[in-house]
């Protein structure tokens, strides 16, 4: 018993209270400031994030539309070669017939007209030698010739290069410039969808380069990726989860494949160099090499998720069907395996796309060199669109950056629809127990 007063006990009651206030209190501003971090980390998340995605848009976007002239061109007999129209200098002709439309006397080395000249892409050679080629009977007419302007004279109309800046500092004197404002003021020059930059491969002028080589290069080493890894990776993760007995031996698969799927991809890129070029002689920069690299990079991403989908399928769906009889392989894999695919899609789809965006693979095995037209085969040599935005950034000309960050632009719609999938397959066959 105690001696304690009635008063005394309440005065205790009363400070255990304001004590256990003070500490819910407490926990609550924990609770508060908690929550306020994970928000400030999340706004701040998307915040760096659009300023990522509107850095590339805004370098980017002037790549999906460009400027082409249109000027009639008098195919002079003699000077367009019957026998062999692509050595015809086209490009000097529509030069020298634009100054003498506009009155303009070029001098004696031709100066003027190498500057108009530098005003049209090389394509108007290929044009005009194709239309020649398919019509001879044109030689001797004036007609019309549709190109691209190049580089130079396109960003200038792009508002990428400005008359205020000297001309000493930039490529465009100030004679072309108002060469290429007369030909803007006359109409024929006029401005449309880029449709070249997803129609043509890679080239040396930044006007005709195009990505669908990167693209169709990418998506076969892909489908090679696909049809190694996912065979592979299921098939091992279904064995070390439903058949693999538990001792020392899968305890250290399990670890290795857990640490592999750690290893910076670069290792991979050096396996591969090692492995498939050095020692089986597969063909440098292929398809067949690069999903191969790709493939070993994805097994353990693909293996780990394969093996979280089977363990989140409840065990009495396998305990139900060993009860009526099935085997264990049956069990696994007429019941188990079904019931997981949603989650074995999701990680095979995430580990594609993973492998879409490595670069530094692709880098050791060759895909870095140019790589003009489109592949048709496994074993040609191609490019991607990684190696592509990492040839194109260190290009020199101004013009390639622009594409540069088109080409990120593609590949990062060519992910989230890789994503979105994931996510659609994943919610279309889940199934909550």
């Amino acid at each position: 018993m105690t001696d304690a007063t009635p008063e005394q006990i309440g005065a205790a009651a009363d400070a255990r209270l304001e004590r256990l206030r003070a500490g819910l209190k407490r926990r609550h501003a924990r609770e508060t400031r908690f929550k306020l971090y994970g928000r400030l980390a999340i706004g701040a998340a998307v915040v760096f994030l659009v300023i990522l995605l509107a850095r590339i848009v805004e370098q980017g976007h002037t790549a999906f539309y460009t400027h082409t002239v249109t000027v009639p061109v008098y195919l002079d007999p003699a000077r367009v070669d019957r026998a062999y129209p692509q050595g015809t200098n086209f490009e000097q002709l529509a030069a020298e017939q634009q100054l003498a439309r506009w009155g303009i006397q070029d001098d004696e080395v031709g100066s003027k007209a190498a500057q108009m000249r530098r005003l049209f892409s090389s394509e108007l050679k290929f044009v005009a030698a194709d239309l020649v080629a398919k019509r001879s009977d044109v030689i001797g007419e004036t007609v019309p010739i549709a190109a691209p302007l190049s580089d130079d004279a396109d960003l200038y109309l792009k508002g990428e290069i400005s008359k205020e800046t000297p001309e000493d500092q930039r490529r465009l004197s100030n004679q072309q410039i108002d060469w290429l404002e007369r030909m803007q003021r006359e109409g024929v020059v006029g401005s449309h969808f880029n449709t070249a930059l997803f129609t043509n491969g890679d080239s040396t002028q930044p006007e005709l380069a195009g990505v669908l080589g990167a693209v169709v290069g990418s998506a076969l080493m892909l489908l090679v990726t696909a049809l190694i890894a996912i065979p592979l990776g299921v098939g091992a993760a279904v064995w070390l989860e439903e058949f693999a007995p538990k001792n020392r031996w899968t305890d250290i698969i399990e670890v290795n494949i857990n640490n592999l799927a750690a290893v910076p991809s670069i290792v991979y890129g050096l396996l591969g160099l090692a492995l498939f070029i050095n020692w089986m002689h597969l063909p440098r920069a292929s398809p067949i090499v690069g999903g191969l690299v790709l493939a070993l990079m994805a097994l353990p991403t693909l293996i780990i998720a394969t093996r979280s989908s089977l363990k989140a399928v409840p065990p009495s769906i396998r305990e139900a069907a060993l009860a009526m009889g099935a085997s264990r392989t049956q069990t696994v894999f007429s019941h188990v395996l079904p019931l997981a695919m949603p989650g074995v899609m999701t990680g095979a789809i995430i580990s594609m796309a993973h492998a879409l965006g490595e670069t530094a693979p692709l880098l050791l095995i060759g895909m870095v060199s140019f790589v003009p037209g489109v592949p048709h085969a496994i074993d040609e040599p191609v490019g991607a669109l990684p190696s592509l935005i990492y040839i194109w950034e260190n290009a020199s000309e101004r013009a390639f950056h622009e594409r540069t960050a088109a080409a990120i632009m593609v590949l990062l719609a060519f992910m989230i629809v890789m994503n979105a999938a994931a996510i659609i397959l994943r919610r279309r066959f889940e199934r909550r127990w």
